[in-house]
């Protein structure tokens, strides 16, 4: 970071139930060059899907009104806040000044939810992209879509993906490279399994029945 640049304010909403990776992943990205709000509506600890407690850093009302980033993860727990007033406004008041509204997997739906991609490209974990439709965002199969300040990312992983998309734009090229190299993204993945077409019908099935029964089991 240049030493005349000032350190982004970053909002990173938590809940019940989030996917622990859709968070940790560009929250490592931003973590050198930002003050990180771990937002939710106490600071209570939150149990993310895998069990893993997360300590919230602010609430709704302490989170500072104007951010840099105002980022929204995915994962099981989402569906049980998608009618939540009080986080619905919470994410319109903040994104109406932050500089960009990102998201990654189906942290697209909680966005488009608040109303914040009606006319926007965006994608979204394979299993959940086709449901921005009916919020008005065009659904992309992409790894990370940019549109204006939305840029929202696939699923899980995709977040170290948007987040160094992100934090180019806000702090060039070099700090975004600098930090891929640091945390040694280069992936080779064992299988050739990470989206639907090369993983096959057979495996997306499982997946699929997989992915709904762990769903069934948060919320029961």
């Amino acid at each position: 970071m240049k030493p005349d640049q000032s350190r982004l304010e970053i909002g990173m909403l938590l809940y019940p139930g989030l996917t622990l990776l859709d968070l940790i992943g560009p929250q490592t990205v931003f973590s050198w060059f930002a003050n990180i709000h771990l937002v939710w509506k106490t600071t209570d600890l939150i149990a993310s899907d895998t069990g893993i407690g997360i300590g919230p850093t602010a609430t709704f009302e302490t989170c500072p009104r104007d951010l840099d980033i105002l980022f929204v993860p995915g994962g099981f727990g989402q569906q049980a806040i998608m009618n939540d007033r009080e986080v619905l406004d919470f994410l319109a008041d903040r994104a109406a000044r932050a500089k960009y509204v990102p998201s990654v997997c189906s942290g697209s739906l909680l966005l488009s939810a608040a109303g914040l991609l009606k006319g926007y490209k965006a994608t979204s974990h394979w299993a959940a992209r086709d449901g921005l439709t009916a919020f008005g965002a065009e659904p992309i199969d992409a790894r990370v879509v940019v549109d204006r300040n939305r840029i929202t990312g696939g699923g899980v992983t995709a977040g170290i993906d948007f987040g160094l998309v992100v934090l180019a734009k806000l702090r060039g090229d070099d700090a975004a490279k600098l930090t891929q190299l640091a945390m040694e993204y280069d992936p080779e993945p064992p299988f050739n399994a990470g989206n639907p077409k090369d993983a096959g019908p057979a495996i997306v099935d499982q997946a699929m029945k997989f992915m709904a029964a762990e769903m069934e089991r948060l919320a029961g």
